[in-house]
Formats: C-alpha cells, structure tokens, sequence
C-alpha cells in the first residue's frame, strides 16, 4: 500500500506526516503512531507502514525540526512536540492510538504517557535513549557527541552528494545498503543554499533537543500502559542497569531482544516487523 504524503497547520507550525490509510473498513482499523529518532525522518518507517497496512490505521510524522516539517529557530522542548502530536492525534480524529517512540521519541513516549496516559492504547519503544536525567556536568561533552554520534554524522557539511553518500555507506543504520535504506538515506539529505550538502534536520533542533533528553528525566511515575521494549543486540541499551528503570516503573512491561543495531527496523526489518506485528496481535 503507496503512503500519502500529508500537511497539518498547527499555531507555530506545518507538521508534514504519512499516511498509510486503508479503504476498506478504515474506521475500525486501530490507530498506530510511528515516530522516528534524532535526525531520521518518518521515511524510516516505509517499511512497517506496508508490512502492517492492511491492519493499521497508520501515521508518521516528520518531527518539528526534521524532514519536511516546519523547522522553527527554537521550541524543541518535550512540551512543544507533544503538543503537535496531541494536535495531530485530534487531527485524525483519534481518541486513542498505539505509539511507538525510536530512540529520543521513545523517552518522550514515557514523558507523554505519564502526562496523558489514556491517550495510549499501548506504548513500542525501540532502543530508548537516556531515561534518566543526565548530571548537568555532562553539557560540556555536548560538542564531542555532536561530532561522533553515529545518528549526527550524516548531518554535514558535504561539499557533494556523493561525499554524503560515502559516509552513509559507513554508518551502521544502513549497513547493507539495501534500496530501503538508499530510499531513507536519499529523503534525509537536501543541496543547501552555498552548494553544499546536509540533512534536513536542523541544528537548532539537535541542540535543543540534547538539552531536553539529556535533562528531563522519563521515568518518574509507575505507567499500566501495555508496553514493548525492543532491545536490539547491537543497541544502545545492553546493560541490566540500562533496563532496570523501565523495568521498576513500567508495570505492563514485555521485553523482547532482537538482532540487529539501533536502527533495527532499518537493518533487520522483517524481523522487528514480526515483533511489533505479534505484540500488537496479542494486545
């Protein structure tokens, strides 16, 4: 099933989103929300937005700030992006929906669930990034992790396609270079203004968005939300000390290890696509 691309007008900005919307039957397929991580784009999700079409009534915005959303100098705070989420979901129409977060929208899902818990008919998080709150110390290593975190080193500046290219050829999310991730890679990346090349995510948004993650701390409160945590091999959380507060404070909790990176959907989709598949199933 072919995604439409779609446009929200919202008070500070236009939220770009894709749709995967079936025909038959439209108003009883449940609702699931798809949100990407730092400077991916809703593109990532081509792949389980047709695997689950026939199923799912499904939506995947562009972030503020990423892809083709609207990209303000400043308001990246976690308030502000679930408030466009919460305009989009009135948007569709939706009481509720399934939510999967990736990476830093994995810890915003547990910031907006605990916020609005009845809006969740189930939470996905997929290789969640710092749930905690971040010693304040830690800001000064900022421009070191601006420059060798995997997810930023796609940013630029290139001095051509083909220079970017390269380098994402490097990049684990996109080991294998499969057409999928050529697809990703292509719609991440934009000619600027001077010539040169870079991603569409902006570093107004990168800033300010590191702040809130590194920050706001995600788990306070005990979440019922039924909740998968995917945790790939070669991901980010490998540590029983990683996993312990998601453990402590989500209480419907189904952990479930896979192959695969950060971006597993990205580098093992068939297998993360079963996964959300069954969990959604048995819900």
């Amino acid at each position: 099933m072919v995604y439409t691309r779609k446009n929200l007008n919202l008070s500070e900005i236009q939220l770009s989103y894709l749709e995967w919307q079936p025909k038959e039957n439209q108003d009883k397929k449940q609702p699931l929300l798809l949100l990407h991580g730092l400077a991916d784009s809703a593109l990532v999700w081509l792949n389980l937005g047709e695997y689950l079409a026939d199923k799912y009534h499904i939506v995947a915005p562009d972030m503020r700030g990423h892809g083709e959303s609207e990209k303000p100098e400043s308001g990246y705070s976690f308030e502000k992006t679930i408030d466009d989420l919460e305009a989009l979901i009135e948007n569709l129409n939706w009481s509720s929906a399934n939510i999967l977060g990736h990476s830093w929208t994995g810890k915003l899902a547990c910031i907006w669930a605990r916020k609005n818990p009845e809006i969740f008919k189930s939470m996905i998080l997929v290789d969640p990034v710092f749930i905690g709150k971040m010693p304040g110390l830690l800001k000064v290593t900022f421009p070191i992790l601006y420059r060798t975190l995997e997810t930023l080193k796609g940013m630029g500046p290139f001095n051509s396609f083909a220079e970017a290219e390269t380098q994402a050829k490097e990049l684990g999310k996109y080991g294998g270079w499969s057409e999928f991730q050529q697809m990703v890679f292509q719609e991440s990346i934009e000619e600027k203004a001077d010539g040169k090349w870079g991603s569409k995510f902006v570093v107004s948004a990168r800033n300010e968005i590191f702040e809130e993650v590194m920050g706001v701390p995600g788990l306070t409160e005990y979440i019922d939300v039924p909740t998968l945590f995917i945790q790939p091999e070669k991901g980010l959380n490998r540590s029983e000390l990683q996993i312990k507060p998601y453990k402590k404070y989500l209480r419907n909790l189904n952990l479930q290890k896979i192959s695969g990176n950060h971006w597993a959907f990205l580098v093992e989709p068939e297998n993360f696509n079963q996964r959300i598949e069954e969990f959604l199933e048995s819900l």
